[in-house]
């Protein structure tokens, strides 16, 4: 017998695909669902978590849960330091970027190959299709390397990161590890998906063609509509060969 989040979660998916809930439509108040359906609000968020890991319901902090809009499947073609870090470009797509002044600590050490406290730019990208979040970006240069155009911008705003792809330094060598995981509380939070919701994890270093690193860039991107496609070039006698 199914449990009761079960049953509420059903109930409501049906009126979702039946286009009784429509898209983009806020649902009543969880405490409003819960007399509902006679529960206990922590039994019908147990039951809103259901849908949202589906990608049918998403959680907005401090308005409510909505249908989720159709997304388009997210493809990131890897090997290419100058795209946008979320996508392959889309004139569709909306991107905010917010500049911070940070220090270097452990992990980023490694990845940037500077000492601890070194002075970094944080580059948090948010990319959005309509008012729904699409992608994360955390990208991470050395504080002499950064762009001036974009550090100056005082606030988020749209377009920046196209500006910010134009004025990185010629890259030589890009390195990228993909990795499936479980989001943070911030991930999960900024991308409206639930915790339970593997991402794709994609972290990537770029560096210059004297050695340096100049960006380490750590890509989320949720897991139910994520494709990453990386492709080989092989040399030949007759000269570059693609597969």
């Amino acid at each position: 017998m199914p449990s009761r989040r079960h049953s509420i979660a059903d109930d409501l998916r049906n009126q979702i695909t039946a286009g009784r809930l429509k898209p983009g439509e806020r649902l009543p108040s969880e405490t409003q669902l819960a007399a509902h359906y006679e529960v206990s609000t922590a039994t019908l968020r147990s039951a809103l978590a259901v849908l949202q890991g589906q990608g049918l319901v998403e959680k907005i902090h401090g308005k409510g849960n909505f249908v989720r809009r159709s997304l388009r499947r997210i493809t990131y073609r890897g090997g290419c330091a100058a795209q946008a870090p979320q996508t392959a470009p889309d004139a569709t797509l909306r991107i905010t970027v917010r500049t911070s002044k940070v220090r270097a600590w452990s992990h980023l050490t490694a990845l940037l190959q500077v000492p601890i406290g070194s002075p970094l730019t944080e580059f948090h990208c948010v990319s959005y299709e309509a008012k729904s979040p699409h992608s994360l970006a955390r990208i991470y240069v050395p504080r002499d390397l950064a762009p001036a155009a974009v550090l100056n911008e005082p606030r988020p705003y749209p377009g920046a990161e196209a500006r910010f792809a134009a004025l990185r330094p010629t890259s030589a060598e890009v390195r990228e590890t993909v990795s499936a995981r479980l989001p943070t509380p911030d991930e999960a939070s900024t991308l409206r998906i639930s915790s339970a919701l593997a991402v794709l994890a994609i972290t990537r270093v770029t560096a210059d063609i004297t050695g340096r690193v100049v960006e380490a860039a750590l890509l989320v991107l949720p897991g139910d509509r994520a494709d990453v496609v990386f492709t080989t070039h092989h040399v030949t006698d007759e000269g570059w060969t693609e597969r």
